[in-house]
């Protein structure tokens, strides 16, 4: 029997990194528990942690978490629009799952040929809506930003053309909860704040009990009731979307386990290729941008990156690439991915001009290829064998290495284009040679994501008041 249609919900923010993504995932898990066939939608994401569609297309890696809350397959309707910086001032824009070019902040947010991306985000929208109930939309950074307001595809103006229901969530533990939902409120059109519907106050520290009393000020100043206030958790692991997360990691070698560093590049992306390895009890990963921190790491770990030749050559000027040379020479075992794996090859080429000003670089040197940057985009899911088992991943990269080998492995270097790569356990288990096997862990990756999807779900229940939430997207009355 199908389910009763609800209106689009919209979780907006009073700033960037409140926790609009990871709520969404949690009602995206709650709405499928009970009955419906909800879908994400994301009308513009600027991320560099994406993720490739079965159909070898680009998303954000947000809106593939939700989709795998959803237990959905990715698409590119959920995320149209995909923006991915370059450096300060440009980023390469994916339309489509496609790449169709770079763009300067001023000449992509200026008003002038708006109309097309935002005919393209709200034909994703009506495609997916159409297929799924609920919709579940996320805004992005602040709905504050009346500067930019004409130019707006993704805020308040996506949520007026989808007629969804709009809560605001707010972090209070960055402070000035009242003043960020108050402005963010009032700082809107009257036809905009009448969409606003509840306010969500996450990331709370300490007794909740506490904020009683601020929970009605809140509201009487708002004149929104406040829906929820949800603690922060420690205890659940999902997909982490921002690169800001990585600085609150551990970030220091312990003399207890197998020590692997990760270089925290300066444009770093798909760090969530190490989620798994993290979780593993054998090993204790950090991050880290200082060469001493090299030479105390058993494992070095090359990521992703939006800008090879960028942080290639800050590698060298910060010392990091001698560092890695030396650790290497000491036996110790260095892995690159992506963009870390062009690092490790001999040169890295750029005649066209594909990321910058710089032509050409040296490598490390530890793996025998060379790279040459292209325009086109690969961006595909891969299956491969390593050490007798099937294992899987994607490829998102520009550039072509003169090796046709998926993985390479020469003495204790190993590189590769497929991230995902550390999520095979055949692979975690040759990088930790030396341990006994049967102390390995048994690790189901699908199995222990949907646990997390359902722990997170519970705990936005516990704290969220969700028949509201049913109440206010059902037209029911208040």
């Amino acid at each position: 029997m199908s389910k009763k249609p609800l209106h689009p919900i919209m979780l907006v923010g009073t700033g960037s990194d409140v926790g609009k993504s990871v709520l969404a995932t949690a009602l995206c898990r709650i709405f499928l528990q009970d009955g419906y066939q909800p879908a994400p939608f994301k009308a513009q994401n600027m991320a560099l942690n994406s993720f490739v569609t079965p159909d070898g297309k680009e998303i954000g890696r947000a809106q593939a978490v939700q989709a795998e809350a959803c237990k959905l397959p990715p698409h590119t309707d959920m995320n149209p629009l995909l923006l991915k910086p370059n450096s300060e001032h440009t980023t390469q824009v994916v339309l489509n799952g496609k790449p169709i070019g770079n763009r300067s902040a001023y000449e992509y947010f200026r008003k002038e040929g708006r109309g097309e991306l935002r005919q393209a985000v709200q034909t994703a929208f009506d495609r997916i809506s159409g297929n799924y109930n609920p919709i579940v939309l996320e805004g992005a950074g602040s709905i504050s930003e009346i500067n930019l307001r004409d130019s707006d595809l993704v805020n308040m103006p996506m949520a007026r053309y989808a007629n969804a229901d709009v809560i605001l969530v707010a972090d209070i533990d960055r402070g000035g909860v009242f003043a960020s939902c108050y402005g963010s409120i009032m700082l809107q059109t009257e036809e905009d704040r009448k969409r606003i519907k509840g306010i969500i106050v996450n990331k709370f520290r300490g007794d909740i009990k506490l904020f009683e009393e601020g929970r009605k000020l809140l509201e009487d100043i708002c004149k929104v009731p406040v829906l929820g206030v949800v603690p922060m958790y420690t205890n659940i692991a999902i997909d982490a979307e921002d690169s800001v997360q990585l600085e609150h990691k551990h970030r220091t070698a312990t003399s207890q386990k197998i020590n692997v560093a990760v270089v925290l590049l300066r444009h770093i992306s798909n760090f969530t290729d190490f989620d798994v390895l993290e979780r593993d009890d054998r090993f204790n990963l950090f991050y880290t941008n200082n060469a001493d921190d090299i030479a105390a790491a058993d494992i070095i770990i090359l990521p992703g990156t939006k800008s090879t030749i960028d942080d290639l050559y800050w590698l060298r000027r910060q010392g990091m690439a001698n560092a890695i040379i030396r650790a290497h020479r000491d036996g110790k075992k260095i892995i690159g991915i992506c963009g870390g794996f062009q690092m490790l090859g001999q040169t890295v080429n750029d005649p066209d001009g594909i990321e910058g000003s710089l032509k050409s670089l040296p490598g490390l040197g530890l793996l025998s290829f060379d790279t040459t940057m292209t325009a086109e985009k690969i961006t595909r899911q891969v299956e491969f064998e390593f050490n007798g088992c099937k294992c899987k991943g994607y490829e998102i990269h520009q550039g072509r290495s003169t090796t046709d080998q998926l993985v390479v492995n020469e003495g204790n270097c190993w590189g590769t284009y497929v991230h995902g790569f550390l999520d095979n356990m055949a692979v975690i288990n040759q990088i930790a040679d030396g341990i006994d096997l049967q102390q390995q862990p048994t690790i189901d990756l699908d199995t222990f994501k949907d646990q997390q999807y359902e722990l997170l779900a519970q705990h936005v229940r516990n704290y969220v008041d969700i028949p509201q939430i049913y109440r206010i997207i059902s037209d029911e009355s208040l």
